[in-house]
């Protein structure tokens, strides 16, 4: 209805031209915008102000122009001129309800559009580091991430969704030197375990499985273990992070070749646990892509070798330093230690030289909100190495906060103090803590309400939407029950008789999907849709509390099981953007 508005309103504008009352070289898009009081209408644009310059007369007066060559239309009851020029426009209300015909014509379909003109995409997500199960943060990301990725298809892009697996790097040295003292542990080795070693109970697992492979093969005494080791932090003069990168070398210097045995089974562990959560919270990925294939395939080594022959590298004090001030980040960066090591972002720089290598038009990287500092330097090295920096779009999302029994839950992932997502899932459900991690802007702090999550009210807007779903599909296997017959066909030939202002309002409300998907995939805000199917659903519990749909006369009752089939096609189409499930009963 929207769309065939603007249509019309693009030909007057071309009409315009030909009487030259606008230059024909004119370029306009036309604004259309839902009226927030009915009494101004259903639509209104601001065409005769945006006019009113090539004009060259006031806008109330152009707007009348506009309205005279508007003449009379099949879909508009009236039209208004109201305030400084704007033109508001009442729709017919039969009019109003073909939007019932396309989304039982459409089904599944109804609402997508070409928003991307097939362009590809590559949205990269979660991407958590397999030091430990995914917890109640990274649920966030991944829902968030997947919900957008959905949003963009049914925009009408090519879509790749890729979890980029950082199993390279300090990170996973001390993942792996911690089994490995938890191993030791386990075989009568005493010693205190390092402050910063990783301490969750998913440790003393992987131990277990380095046993299971190599019994006592990898012991080694505990004095062995900690000589000219830096002491930890809490002894004299000690202190942490040297503590544990020392424990590192003496892992790597004791075991020789087995201690990339042990760095597998802790990577291959934690990563299958990643995958098997994501599975379970109906997170898709089409690529798993290896930080250590970029090393391994000397990638990383020559785009610093290309960075350093361009003069964007340069060595000092041992290290070799990104010229990224050069881009307007705020200082220069390490990309390779004075001791030799890489660090990310050096990895960073050639995995994102290697997506557009790979061919995609569109970069979409979901981080955490601690890691906004981190995108001008990632920008500046892509166009260092002569790339283009604006196909990289990086889209933030804040920590979600769990509150139980209104108490905040406490969180600290070294620790091993955490929810983890499976625990999230566990708790509430798949369906409501997808809905409830993307009904809220990503960039906002979002507080995690248990309690809510995972009530049966009218409070709990997951449940309300879903409970709208299976109420209809009650109501149509009611009919049935009753012998009543429901040709959809006889319905839709019917909807004039539908006058009710829930049923106009609901009829309203469906026309408005296909827009709310193409403004939120622009956006990349999924929350849109979840705002829409609240809004949505009360429209439809409104009407199922003032008017029964099982009456005796046939073509009203066909007309309003139709009007709610469509609403339910439309909570389903919604829903499974965000996969979010649509329950036929609850």
């Amino acid at each position: 209805m929207k769309q065939q508005l603007a249509q019309i309103l693009t030909h007057v504008v071309q009409q315009l031209k030909e009487q030259n009352l606008i230059p024909v070289e004119t370029s306009v898009r036309v604004q259309l915008e839902n009226t927030r009081d009915k009494a101004h209408g259903d639509f209104a644009t601001n065409l005769a102000m945006m006019l009113t310059k090539q004009a060259g007369m006031p806008p109330r007066q152009l707007a009348e122009k506009i309205i005279q060559t508007l003449g009379s239309q099949p879909l508009i009851e009236k039209v208004e001129i109201a305030g400084p020029g704007f033109i508001n426009f009442f729709v017919k209300d039969a009019a109003k309800f073909d939007v019932v015909t396309s989304v039982l014509t459409e089904g599944d379909a109804f609402g997508r559009c070409n928003l991307g003109q097939g362009k590809s995409v590559l949205v990269e997500f979660v991407s958590a580091n397999p030091t430990g199960p995914l917890h109640v943060g990274h649920g966030r990301g991944a829902a968030y991430g997947a919900s957008v990725a959905n949003l963009l298809e049914a925009a009408g892009f090519a879509v790749s969704r890729e979890y980029y697996v950082n199993d390279a790097g300090r990170q996973m040295d001390i993942l792996a030197t911690s089994v490995w003292l938890r191993y030791l542990q386990k075989l009568g080795e005493q010693f205190v375990f390092p402050s910063n070693g990783y301490r969750g109970d998913y440790i003393l697992a992987i131990a277990e499985q380095v046993f299971e492979r190599f019994a006592q093969r990898l012991q080694k005494p505990a004095f062995e273990v900690l000589a000219n080791v830096f002491p930890d932090e809490g002894q004299e003069g000690g202190d942490k992070e040297k503590h544990i990168d020392g424990l590192i070398e003496r892992a790597k210097h004791l075991l020789g070749s087995e201690y990339y045995g042990v760095f597998q089974i802790a990577v291959e562990g934690i990563l299958a646990d990643i995958r098997e959560d994501l599975q379970g919270f109906k997170v898709r990925f089409d690529n798993w892509f290896s930080e250590r294939s970029l090393m391994d395939s000397g990638v990383i080594d020559a785009a610093l070798l290309k960075l350093q022959q361009s003069g964007k590298v340069y060595e000092q004090n041992g290290a070799l330093w990104f010229r990224s001030t050069d881009y307007g980040d705020e200082k220069d960066r390490v990309v390779v230690r004075e001791n030799g090591l890489k660090t990310y972002f050096a990895s960073d720089i050639a995995y994102h030289f290697n997506k557009l290598e790979r061919g995609f038009d569109l970069l979409i990287d979901i981080w955490g909100a601690d890691h906004h500092g981190y995108i001008p330097r990632v920008r500046a090295a892509m166009q260092a190495m002569e790339t283009n920096p604006d196909a990289l779009e990086v889209l933030l999302v804040q920590f979600a906060v769990l509150y139980r029994g209104g108490e905040k839950v406490a969180m600290s992932t070294r620790s091993g103090d955490f929810v983890t997502l499976r625990e999230l899932r566990e708790e509430v459900g798949t369906d409501a803590a997808r809905f409830f991690y993307v009904q809220r802007k990503s960039e906002q702090h979002m507080d995690f309400d248990l309690d809510l999550a995972k009530s049966q009210s009218n409070d709990n807007p997951v449940y309300y939407i879903q409970y709208a779903h299976a109420r209809i599909c009650r109501v149509l296997q009611q009919a049935q029950e009753k012998g009543l017959d429901f040709e959809p066909q006889n319905g839709l030939a019917n909807l004039v008789q539908l006058t009710q202002v829930h049923e106009v309002d609901l009829a309203v409300e469906l026309a408005k999907y296909p827009e709310v998907i193409a403004r939120a995939a622009a956006v990349y805000e999924p929350h849109q849709i979840a705002y829409y199917l609240k809004d949505l659903a009360n429209a439809f519990h409104a009407y199922y509390n003032a008017s029964p749909f099982i009456v005796e006369e046939r073509n009203l009752r066909h007309a309003r099981l139709a009007l709610i089939s469509a609403v339910r096609q439309v909570l389903r189409n919604g829903l499974a953007l965000l996969d979010v499930s649509a329950p036929e009963s609850m």
